[in-house]
């Protein structure tokens, strides 16, 4: 089975910038994480786009369907920022996409910083989307959760159930 990794920014991409404090971003660390993951899985990376989700519009919600839609994989994983992270998969979950399985996953901390969860989190989108039915999901310290029935709580820094 092959899988198509969708990149998008969000704090999994951020870099420092140790002269201005400031973070930013240059390009995806997803190759260099499955490398040091040693992922031995069928994939294509594609970068969609490098933003922080707080930026993230209908626009971009629009762009990153198409690329789902467009996909000849059947399995998808999102890289994407946390903070808006629920509503781009309510938008993929209204596309229609009812052969693909679809994983968002992020990062609480940069990669970059070296004590992230993003390996942690991509790995587990990675185990997730090989196994669950066609559905959009959000893959987050180390639980799945139906894109509808997960919320980030901002006062723990974890993905939390909804429901039931």
């Amino acid at each position: 089975m092959r899988i198509r990794i969708l990149v998008t920014g969000g704090t999994f991409d951020k870099k420092y910038d140790e002269l201005t404090g400031r973070l930013f971003f240059r390009d995806t660390h997803v190759p260099e994480m499955l490398r040091l993951g040693r992922a031995r899985l069928d994939l294509a990376v594609e970068t969609v786009m490098m933003i922080d989700s707080l930026d993230m519009d209908d626009r971009g919600r629009r762009l990153i369907v198409e690329r789902c839609r467009g996909s000849e994989e059947r399995g998808i994983v999102i890289t994407h920022g946390t903070d808006t992270m629920v509503e781009t998969a309510h938008a993929l979950a209204e596309a229609g996409l009812t052969d693909k399985t679809v994983v968002l996953t992020g990062a609480m901390v940069p990669y970059a910083f070296g004590s992230s969860d993003g390996l942690f989190n991509l790995g587990s989108a990675l185990s997730f989307v090989q196994v669950l039915p066609p559905g959009v999901y959000i893959a987050m310290n180390g639980q799945h959760f139906t894109w509808d029935e997960c919320r980030k709580n901002r006062e723990t820094g974890v993905f939390e159930k909804t429901t039931g």
